[in-house]
């Protein structure tokens, strides 16, 4: 279920992009990474989906990304970097895995609130995107309600019992990229 929900996430936010070529939300875009409004709160699927991605890492990636879970603040933090960026290269790590709130901001929007940063919002304002079909979140969110409930990073990483303390198992490959193209 999370899987076609994903994909469906995908279609939209391509449908955009594809008729729109200099939306600013594409791959390598890391703005919204590098500011995040708050820390991920995902169901256990996407928690799940996400540790797949994780086990495709690299050891010392893996273990440079607890190390950024750990010093995060319980609370949060005002525009905390998220610690699945790679901040040299400006991309997400575990992109093909990436949750449903990654996927939909900047193509969703809320009632008539939009999910999206300041550059697509000045876009908005000037009537420039005033043709875009937009995602509606609230359906999203409803079909995610249906994963159970929702857990914070900061306690899906405390709370397991083995991430604190162990590096994921790289998966075995039978491919020359089991985590697909990144």
């Amino acid at each position: 279920m999370l899987v076609k929900l994903l994909r469906e996430i995908d279609a939209r936010a391509s449908e955009i992009t594809s008729s729109h070529a200099d939306w600013p939300c594409r791959r390598g875009c890391d703005t919204c990474c590098r500011r995040l409004a708050e820390l991920p709160r995902l169901t256990r699927a996407e928690w799940d989906w996400l540790d797949q991605g994780l086990a495709c890492l690299p050891r010392d990636l893996q273990v440079r990304i607890g190390d950024r879970i750990r010093a995060l603040k319980p609370a949060g933090e005002p525009h905390a970097v998220c610690p699945f960026l790679d901040l040299e290269a400006g991309s997400c790590l575990v992109y093909d895995y990436r949750p449903a709130a990654c996927r939909t901001y900047g193509f969703y929007i809320e009632r008539d609130r939009g999910l999206y940063c300041g550059q697509i919002e000045e876009r908005v304002d000037s009537g420039e995107f005033a043709g875009v079909v937009w995602g509606n979140v609230a359906g999203v969110e409803a079909r995610l309600k249906g994963l159970g409930e929702r857990i914070g990073l900061i306690e899906w990483f405390n709370d397991s019992p083995e991430w604190p303390l162990r590096l994921l198992p790289t998966r075995p490959s039978t491919s020359a990229d089991p985590c697909g193209a990144r």
